[in-house]
C-alpha cells in the first residue's frame, strides 16, 4: 500500500475510534465527507481551462520540434546529395553539425517534457489548494467532523460525496475571478 493510502487509512481509523470513545449511545452521527479531486479536476471549469492550457503549450512544443527536426532532415538530405563533392574536411565538418544538431534536438526535447511537467505540477497544485480551501469551509461551515479524498476509500455511500456541491462552488468562484480580471 502506498504511504498515501496508508494515510488515508489511518485518518480514517482514527476519526472512526474518536467518533466511537466516548460518546454517549443518543448522540447525534457525526458528519463525514469524502470528495474525489480526479472527478472535480476533470469536471470543473478551471480544471478544463488548465488541460486546455497544458495542451496548447504542448501542441507548441511538439511543432516547434518537428520544424527543428525537418530542418535536420533538410541537412542529412544535403549532406547525402553533396557529399560526393565535398572535401573530406568539409564533409566530417558537415557531419558534425548533423550529430551537433541532433543532440540539440534531444535536449531540446527533454528540456520541454520537463517543462510541461512542471507546469502541469504547478496548476494542479494551485487547483489543489484552491478547491481545499473550499472543502475547508464547507466542513467548518456544515459542521463536518471529517472530509476524506476518496482516493485508497474502500466504501462511501454516495450521500456523504461532496465531489458535485465542491465542483458547484468552485466554478462560481473561477467565473467571478474571471469575470473580475482585469482584460489584457
Amino acid at each position: 500500500m502506498s504511504n498515501h493510502k496508508w494515510l488515508g487509512f489511518i485518518v480514517l481509523l482514527a476519526a472512526i475510534i474518536m467518533i466511537s470513545a466516548g460518546q454517549a449511545p443518543c448522540a447525534d452521527v457525526a458528519k463525514i465527507g469524502v470528495i474525489d479531486f480526479q472527478k472535480i479536476f476533470e469536471k470543473s471549469e478551471a480544471g478544463k481551462n488548465i488541460k486546455q492550457e497544458i495542451n496548447q503549450q504542448g501542441r507548441r512544443m511538439e511543432e516547434d520540434l518537428k520544424f527543428r527536426g525537418k530542418q535536420i532532415e533538410a541537412l542529412k538530405k544535403q549532406l547525402e546529395r553533396e557529399a560526393l563533392v565535398m572535401s573530406r574536411e568539409k564533409r566530417d565538418e558537415k557531419e558534425r553539425e548533423f550529430r551537433i544538431k541532433i543532440n540539440d534536438l534531444k535536449s531540446l526535447k527533454q528540456k520541454y517534457e520537463k517543462e510541461i511537467q512542471q507546469l502541469q505540477k504547478r496548476l494542479i497544485n494551485r487547483v489543489r489548494r484552491q478547491v481545499l480551501d473550499i472543502v475547508t469551509e464547507i466542513g467548518k461551515k456544515e459542521g463536518y467532523l471529517l472530509i476524506i479524498e476518496q482516493i485508497g476509500v474502500v466504501y462511501a455511500p454516495e450521500s456523504v460525496n461532496l465531489t458535485d456541491r465542491v465542483i458547484q462552488v468552485y466554478n462560481e468562484r473561477y467565473k467571478q475571478k474571471k469575470a473580475n480580471k482585469p482584460s489584457k
